[in-house]
């Protein structure tokens, strides 16, 4: 494990996956990330590589050949190589492997960067793209905040609160893990969505093109939450384990299949292409009060 910290909060970082394990506040002692229980989801903010979401019967093809991947792909049951740069930015990095070559045909250099500063913890993923073809990929993140926050309080006592009020539409998730062929009417009032476990008893809230960029977690029994930012993520998911104390705020570049996807990678929604040499960056961050 890393810890990186500052006066105000701290984070620790497994190696496994480069995943966030926790983020304290020093100054409360409240934890924001979810622990992790495993009866109900035993992750905390899995990073999404090489895609997001279900492949249709877990296949694509590329270049006349099919691979298979598991939802969400490889990189969150990976170890990453791990560099302390400071006692409050970490860098974590993964490449290509005869493993994953066998999966995913591409040279690639992954590194997840968490850097805190003040009372914020940011999180950037870099992709380069060190082979001699186009790069196809997809990413996503996965962070799951724990709901209550605080003794005495309950799940329904927290709302998520959208920073532009806009229409917004659901695609839901088929059994397979497969976006739905159209989208139904979301209702979010002013902006803000109750929290409720019966809201992801149909899996995943996905959106697509969202405009609001800020994403507030907070309460109406205190004071303390957390305001969570994101820029150029054409794609986002919110989601909780069945009945489990946590919520997931996840922007995506990437998607799951259709089910009506042709399986082809390079006409997969939402993939990344990166020439050769090409370096790709997008970055997510949680401020924390």
């Amino acid at each position: 494990m890393i810890t990186i910290e500052n006066e105000k909060i701290k984070a620790v970082i497994s190696p496994k996956g480069a995943e966030l394990q926790s983020l304290v506040n020093k100054e409360t002692g409240i934890e924001y990330m979810w622990s992790g229980d495993a009866a109900y989801w035993g992750k905390h903010s899995p990073v999404l590589f090489p895609i997001v979401g279900s492949l249709k019967d877990d296949t694509y093809f590329y270049k006349g050949e099919s691979y298979h991947l598991p939802r969400h792909g490889f990189a969150r049951e990976r170890n990453f190589l791990e560099d302390q740069v400071s006692a409050t930015e970490a860098v974590f990095s993964l490449m290509q492997d005869v493993e994953t070559l066998a999966v995913y045909p591409f040279a690639f250099l992954l590194k997840l960067r968490y850097s805190l500063n003040d009372d914020k913890l940011t999180v950037s993923y870099e992709v380069s793209n060190t082979g001699y073809d186009e790069l196809l990929f997809s990413i996503g993140a996965h962070p799951a905040f724990a709901v209550p926050m605080e003794a005495g309080t309950d799940y329904t006592d927290y709302y998520i609160q959208f920073n532009v009020i806009e229409e917004m539409n659901r695609w839901k998730l088929h059994g397979a893990g497969l976006i739905a062929d159209h989208a139904d009417s979301l209702p979010v009032p002013g902006g803000k969505l109750p929290l409720q476990h019966a809201l992801f008893y149909e899996d995943a809230i996905v959106l697509k093109n969202l405009q609001s960029n800020l994403i507030t977690i907070g309460s109406v029994k205190h004071q303390h939450g957390i305001h969570f930012s994101f820029n150029n993520f054409p794609f986002f998911g919110i989601w909780a384990a069945k009945d489990a104390n946590f919520v997931c705020l996840e922007p995506w570049c990437g998607i799951a299949d259709s089910i009506n996807h042709n399986q082809q990678l390079t006409d997969k929604e939402g993939i990344v292409h990166l020439d050769a040499n090409g370096q790709w960056n997008r970055s997510w961050a949680v401020t924390c009060f």
